[in-house]
């Protein structure tokens, strides 16, 4: 097995326990490997770190999947590291649909399944666990017994790995229709055509958290895509919904899923930009007792942070002058580097050029299928407020 020696006699990050290796830090490579291949970790002085696999192609050059050296990484570490991730899903009382492996935060990095019901849909999104996908899948199946595996390795950070983009059938026979329910809503669920693996289980309680604020108002959702956030606030007494996303297909089954739910006459769906929308009903005087913005990441790169910032900034601060005085802004962030602080920051100075008061009412994050580990901020970075406005 090689041996990846790292730079200096210490590495605090690494040593309290974050899972990856940059190509930096490397300070040479001993033995021979193939790219995926299991290596091992020590720093200048000796010290042991741990074993993981290494793509040299990839800025995070090893990813570790254990600290323990007599560990060995076969079927059977898959198994026991799957069942874990079962185990403590099936503690939550989610039912039957939730995020079941979430990468790093379950210790198998690069790896996502989602599980809707009997189908479960998997990303590998690195080299190191791509070689290993065969294996997960008939792990999965040995515990699961599912209806289909469904692979949507679209991901275009699979390239920075030097995988192809690819989706399909791994095993079994895809349904025709998808329904899951969560918080006592179905949803329709396309696992082919979706963003990311075909619904976002990250905002689960946030959905649940707007309760008190919606009975009886009037709403203006951005960003819906297949209507969540707009069918829990049907389903909690909203009166008068409108909702807009730039899919058309987000839009279409956003619609069904209302017609499933028997809230139809509640929401209105249709086809906009958001920041249009926003405009517009600006321009129109228009008022509204809650606006709620979910909008997908708007910055993949530190490179792409100026833009986010001032794309957050502009639908928050459009936002909060479309709400009557005393009205509820519910908004969020799933951009990794935006960090708590600097969203917050956003907010304020949207307030302020707003010229409103803000009050915090309550300060969300991800939803408990997606834990956090301590050591690696990348797994927090979901950001959820839910703002009154003076």
């Amino acid at each position: 097995m090689a041996k990846v020696i790292l730079k200096g006699k210490k590495n605090e990050r690494i040593e309290k326990g974050h899972p990856w290796v940059y190509s930096t830090e490397i300070l040479s490579i001993k033995g021979n490997y193939k790219p995926g291949d299991i290596v091992e970790v020590y720093l200048e002085n000796g010290k042991f770190l741990g074993k993981g696999y290494i793509n040299p192609k990839s800025q995070i050059t090893v990813r570790f999947l254990t600290k323990n050296k007599d560990e060995e990484i076969d079927r059977e570490f898959f198994k026991n590291r799957i069942i874990k991730a079962l185990n403590y899903r099936k503690q939550l009382n989610y039912g039957e649909s939730y995020r079941l492996i979430y990468a790093e935060a379950d210790f198998l990095p690069a790896l996502i399944v989602d599980k809707f019901n009997n189908t479960l849909v998997i990303q590998t999104l690195s080299l190191g666990m791509e070689k290993y996908k065969n294996i997960i899948v008939d792990i999965l199946v040995e515990l699961l017994s599912p209806e289909c595996v469904y692979e949507r390795n679209d991901a275009p950070v699979r390239e920075l790995e030097g995988l192809e983009l690819k989706k399909g059938v791994l095993y079994g026979e895809l349904p025709e229709k998808i329904i899951i329910e969560e918080n006592g809503i179905q949803y329709y669920v396309d696992v082919v055509e979706g963003q990311k693996t075909g619904f976002f289980f990250d905002q689960r309680e946030n959905r649940k958290a707007i309760e008190p604020f919606v009975k009886g108002k009037e709403i203006l959702e951005c960003f819906c895509y297949t209507g969540s956030f707009a069918l829990n606030a049907a389903k909690y007494g909203a009166n008068n919904i409108l909702a807009y996303d730039y899919s058309d297909e987000a839009i279409s089954l956003a619609r069904e899923n209302a017609k499933l739910n028997g809230v139809q006459d509640n929401i209105k769906f249709e086809v906009g930009n958001a920041f249009d929308i926003l405009r517009k009903f600006y321009n129109d005087k228009k008022k509204f007792d809650v606006v709620i913005l979910d909008p997908p990441a708007f910055v993949k790169s530190k490179k792409a942070l100026e833009g986010a910032i001032r794309g957050y900034k502009e639908i928050n601060l459009r936002g909060m002058k479309l709400l009557k005085p005393g009205g509820f802004l519910i908004t969020s962030s799933c951009s990794h580097h935006v960090k708590d602080e600097l969203f917050f920051e956003i907010l304020m100075s949207a307030a302020y050029d707003a010229k409103v008061t803000m009050r915090i009412i309550e300060k969300r994050s991800q939803a408990k299928d997606h834990p956090v580990l301590a050591a690696s901020e990348e797994t927090s970075y979901l950001k959820f407020y839910i703002l009154e406005l003076y």
